[in-house]
């Protein structure tokens, strides 16, 4: 059970040092880092201590190097792979998939309503006019649903909320896809957002919650109708090349 500490390595320490300098967002995505030598005489270690460091962060994405240049990467959801190998490996199904939005998305709207700035709101309101000029396409209308439900965990402003919902954007965009031809199916759709926006808006945070319960619930029916029609399954692992 008990098992000696083991000391952390120096070039450990430097990598820590500067991921904790990404987090606390003192170096941002495209920002170079100073050049080995400067960070030796910053941290008063060997310039090997800090080539390994670099080394160690390069490989797990926190930074890169355009050029020769050292320079923090673009932050990346981690979660978007993992969802995506399990999904190919046929991990999860529709029915799961809307488990968790009520799971996720029913307390965001109520968050989403006490938190939400005017450009949050302004979000909403692009993707629902998306939704409502792009009625007769699919593409247009679902891209406007994703959006809208992707610019309220936004309005959270819980980052890990938000990389939640992101995680599951592009198997979302399949399902509802999947559910549009369903006759009146975009309409009441619709309807529903609207009442959830004019919540939000408002501030009522318990309405917010109950108006996302029952639309999510609402699509949850139209999925079932879907895998009805189906032969009770409809493909949601991402395609080839994505």
């Amino acid at each position: 059970m008990f098992e000696p500490i083991e000391r952390k390595k120096v070039y450990e320490l430097v990598a820590e040092r500067l991921v904790q300098e990404i987090s606390d967002r003192r170096l941002n995505p495209g920002d170079e880092l100073p050049r080995e030598r400067q960070l030796a005489e910053a941290y008063r270690v060997g310039r090997s201590s800090v080539r390994e460091a670099l080394r160690m962060l390069e490989s797990r994405g926190l930074i890169a190097s355009p050029g020769g240049r050292l320079v923090v990467a673009e932050y990346t959801n981690p979660l978007n792979q993992s969802l995506a190998l399990l999904l190919r490996m046929h991990d999860g199904d529709l029915r799961e998939l809307f488990e968790v939005r009520r799971i996720l998305e029913v307390e965001s709207a109520g968050l989403a309503a006490l938190r939400r700035t005017d450009q949050d709101l302004e979000a909403m309101r692009t993707a629902l006019r998306s939704m409502h000029q792009g009625l007769r396409s699919p593409e247009r209308y679902v891209g406007g649903d994703v959006h809208f439900h992707l610019a309220i965990a936004t309005a959270t402003h819980n980052r890990m909320a938000t990389y939640m919902m992101q995680a599951i954007r592009d198997v979302l965009h399949r399902a509802l896809l999947s559910i549009y031809h369903i006759p009146g199916s975009p309409q009441r759709s619709l309807g529903q957002h609207d009442q959830i926006l004019e919540a939000i808006t408002d501030g009522r945070g318990e309405l917010a919650r109950e108006r996302m319960r029952q639309h999510l619930l609402r699509v949850e029916d139209d999925i079932d109708e879907a895998l009805r029609g189906s032969g009770g399954r409809l493909a949601m692992e991402p395609a080839e090349g994505r």
